[in-house]
Parts: structure tokens; sequence; C-alpha cells
């Protein structure tokens, strides 16, 4: 291990350097990783860009990336379930104490939750970071190639809550909305969110899926990963597009997760559900939006919310190990670490789908 500990910081909007930093040490509970990959969420372009995203406010120079895997090079005196040369994929939420909220199994609405490039916490984009070992989970053995397993497990988090979490991020989605089998789904937006969120739902048992978006390209790519239909958006009224999606399944959907936070594709998400059905707010928008809410309630349609994601690491990792659901054409876009203004400007512009950096110089593989 050198003591080039090479790190993606902002320090304000619009001020984002590459900078070295000491490399850290693990304490008890802790274990030292050297990172393999990491994904640029939403969040961490919003944080470069604007400063701040509601609340979160950046004050002081802050690490970004949070869709991370690495390897295990040391670990702390009370770690037992890992050791040196253990690959490993990180959750980047870890809860401070144990609250309500972690009793009641729903860590991730802890107000003191750690969590990576979250101000003032920093992230892992990085060449070495530490982390809670409890929170780093251990590939299984058949997953035999690393780089792959890396890009793959980088995509577990659903990165930032605004924008990306990935694989955990469609996992909590579904299960708030209670996708099952013979479910039929209705998905608003095919970016990197929706499009992980249409590949959980097909492998928890939804029966159709029907996507929308503006961009033809990314519809054309939610077709290749299984959606029974393709919506591209024009400038339909919200009920003229939900009329769009009835007619295509031949029914309501009895499910809606919405994946952009637009106030017209929320609207048309409500239009849409069926009587008695589920909307999943996925994607964040503006603070304040205006929504057919007594449509809503007459017809018993639930409106959820979801932040980040919890207990979702052992299935997604279940989900990736037994190809139930594979990630890789997601990532559309790999730069080593020395290139990270670059990968962050491919992500700004909208480039591709996922935007992958990798951290370890010895392993360069696309």
């Amino acid at each position: 291990m050198d003591q080039d500990n090479l790190s993606v910081v902002v320090h304000s909007a619009g001020n984002l350097r590459l900078e070295n930093r000491p490399v850290p040490e693990p304490g008890p509970n802790e274990v030292l990783l050297q990172m393999h990959s990491v994904g640029i969420c939403g969040s961490d372009v919003h944080y470069w860009q604007h400063g701040r995203i509601g609340d979160f406010v950046l004050k002081k120079p802050m690490v970004l990336g949070h869709e991370a895997s690495g390897q295990v090079l040391k670990v702390g005196s009370a770690v037992e379930h890992l050791k040196p040369g253990d690959r490993v994929a990180i959750e980047p939420g870890v809860p401070r104490e144990i609250d309500e909220f972690c009793k009641n199994g729903r860590y991730n609405l802890s107000p003191t939750i750690f969590f990576c490039a979250t101000p003032p916490d920093d992230g892992n984009l990085c060449r070495y970071y530490v982390h809670n070992g409890n929170f780093c989970y251990k590939l299984p053995d058949n997953v035999t190639v690393f780089y792959l397993s890396g890009r793959h497990l980088c995509l577990l988090i659903f990165c930032c809550v605004q924008n990306s979490q990935f694989l955990s991020v469609g996992i909590h989605a579904c299960r708030r909305a209670g996708v099952t089998l013979g479910s039929t789904v209705f998905v608003c937006g095919a970016g990197p969110i929706g499009l992980v969120s249409l590949l959980v739902a097909k492998a928890m048992g939804a029966s159709q899926v029907v996507i929308s978006d503006l961009s033809a390209d990314r519809l054309k790519k939610a077709k290749e990963l299984g959606a029974d239909f393709a919506v591209q958006v024009q400038r339909e009224a919200p009920q003229e597009l939900a009329q769009t999606v009835e007619g295509l399944l031949g029914c309501m959907p009895e499910i809606t997760i919405e994946c952009t936070g637009a106030e017209s594709c929320i609207q048309t998400g409500i239009y849409a559900t069926r009587s008695g059905g589920v909307v999943v707010l996925v994607g964040l928008g503006p603070e304040m939006v205006n929504v057919p809410l007594v449509n809503a309630a007459v017809r018993e349609v639930d409106i959820r919310g979801i932040f980040r994601y919890c207990n979702t690491w052992p299935m997604a990792i279940a989900m990736l190990a037994s190809k139930k659901v594979d990630v890789k054409p997601l990532v559309t876009h790999r730069f080593p670490l020395e290139q990270a203004l670059e990968a962050f400007e491919t992500t700004r512009k909208g480039l591709g789908v996922k935007v992958m950096l990798k951290c370890d110089k010895s392993d360069q593989n696309p």
C-alpha cells in the first residue's frame, strides 16, 4: 500500500478538485478498504454544481462518492466477519446510534445517520477509505472476477437518494410498492433509477411493466432490459399520458414507481394508477408540487415516499449472484480516477446511463 490517496473533493459550488489526502487507519469496528470502483451519482453532480441538496448544505470540503466496492486491507480489533483480501460492497449509510428507527428496522430514517458524501460526511471516491465493518458485505465465492463484481456491486447503492441509488433503491422502491407475482407496473423515467426499478420489478414477478421517458435512446435501453412497453413522452397532458399507459397494458397499473421528481410525471402517475393501487415517489424534485390529491384520495391510491434504502444489501447481492438481475448494460462509461473531472462532466451532460471511476491503479480493466 502506497501513500497516494487521491480523492475527489468538492470545495464549493462549481469547485471540484483532485487532491491527495492521508491514508486513514481503521478504528475497532472499522475496516480499511482499497477502493476498486465508484459510480458517479446525480447527487454527487448536484453537490458539485450547487453546493447543496435541500437541507444538506456543503460547509466544508467533502469527498464525493457513495456507490462503491473495494477490497479489505486492514480490519479493526472488533471486526470478526471480514479479513484482509475480502472483496466487499459498501453500504454508505451507517446509523450513529441505536434509536427508535434502528429498533424498528428502518435505520435509513435515523436523523443522525452517517451517509457517504452527504454533508458533513465524506464519501469514498478515493484510493483508500475506512468504513464500518458491519456495513461492508462480502461478495459470494461464485462471484469470482473482481473487476466485474466491483462494477456490478457499485450499482447496489441507488447512489444518492435524489437520482440514482441503483439496485438497492430499486429493491426498496419495489418493496414499498408491494410488487409481487403478476403485478402490473408503470415506471416514470428511464434514467438509472427507473431502469433498475424495471429490472427489480421484473425479478420480483411483475407480469407487465410499461416505462416512459423523453429520451428515445433510454427507452430503447429499457426495452432491451425487459420493458414490455415504452412510451416516449411528447407534450401530452398527464391525463392523456395516463390513458396511453392504460391502453398499452389493457388496464390501469396497480403500481406506479415515479423516478423523475417532475411535477407532471407525479400527476401522470396518480392519474394512471388503478383505484386502490400504490404510487411510490423515488425521484426528488422541487419542495412544493401541485398534485391531484383529491383524485388519489377518493380512489384510495396510496402515495408513498422512499428515502435511500435499508436492509437491501443481502437481497441485492443474492440477485446478482443468482443472475436474477443483470446490471452490466447500465454501465456505459468508465474512467480512471485521475480523469475524475472528465467523468463528472460526462455525467453532468447526461451522456450514457452510469459512469464509473476505477480507483485501483493496479486494476484498470474495463
